[in-house]
């Protein structure tokens, strides 16, 4: 990546925000997008992680966010946007991923997991919009969904983070609708299933393992330096003419 203005990828002078950034894949998202260009607000509720991620880079800055809370929302969009005045791109990475059996999710444990997966994304999302920009560039919404949101994930997965994540792709087709004209662009990434914190029980079962390595047309789990293309074509002026969409990235898990 040269930075120069012809690279379509290149993210120079924009500002990002990422949820989610503490470890596994919003880490590597926070790192990616500072690579590219980007000065990137990288959010969670853990301050050690984020102080260590952001030691690595200095067009990384940490902030201490609970995206389940409003005020920590609107401080965070409000902190992002002081930088340079605008808010360019937004990943929504945070996660929860409540219980694999639907029996074992209460009525508010499920409520909890779609206040991290879908509502905190909507406000987000929402902040950025209000925000603005400047220079008639677009800005980029990135919504990370999963496959569990376009198939059924038995004998894994969970109820509640099948309907955050299917949701969050109802979100995405609708607000890309609702803004396409003012110049925000929503899209979602949809990883199959990549080695993080979350998934570390997964791929240490050698059961589990070898479902993962059954069910993907290239019989294995995902690296997480295998979504740095497709993040980048998402947040960047590579997908200028890109809304509303669903860019799935999963081994041909889904495509079976």
């Amino acid at each position: 990546m040269t930075g120069a203005d012809g690279d379509l990828f290149s993210l120079d002078g924009r500002t990002a925000v990422v949820t989610g950034a503490s470890s596994g894949l919003g880490a590597r998202f926070a790192t990616v997008l500072a690579a590219a260009g980007a000065t990137v607000f990288a959010a969670a509720r853990r301050p050690e992680k984020l102080t260590e991620l952001a030691d690595g880079d200095p067009r990384i800055h940490p902030v201490v966010c609970d995206v389940t809370r409003e005020a920590d929302r609107v401080r965070l969009a409000e902190t992002a946007f002081a930088h340079r005045g605008r808010l360019d791109v937004l990943v929504n990475n945070a996660g929860a991923p409540g219980a694999v059996r639907a029996q074992d999710e209460s009525p508010g444990d499920f409520a909890g997991v779609l206040a991290v997966n879908l509502v905190a994304p909507f406000h987000l999302a929402r902040l950025l919009a209000e925000a603005g920009s400047d220079q008639g560039r677009t800005r980029s919404v990135v919504n990370v969904s999963s496959v569990l949101g376009l198939v059924a994930g038995a004998p894994l997965g969970g109820a509640a983070y099948a309907a955050s994540k299917a949701g969050l792709l109802g979100l995405t087709r609708e607000l890309a609708g609702q803004w396409g004209e003012t110049g925000v662009r929503v899209n979602a990434l949809a990883p199959g299933w990549f080695r993080s914190e979350m998934t570390d029980g997964l791929f240490a079962d050698e059961r589990s393992r070898r479902w993962v390595e059954r069910g993907t047309m290239l019989g294995r789990g995902g690296a997480p330096g295998e979504l740095d293309g497709a993040l980048l074509y998402l947040a960047s002026d590579a997908s200028s003419y890109c809304t509303g969409q669903v860019l799935t990235v999963d081994g041909g898990w889904t495509a079976r």
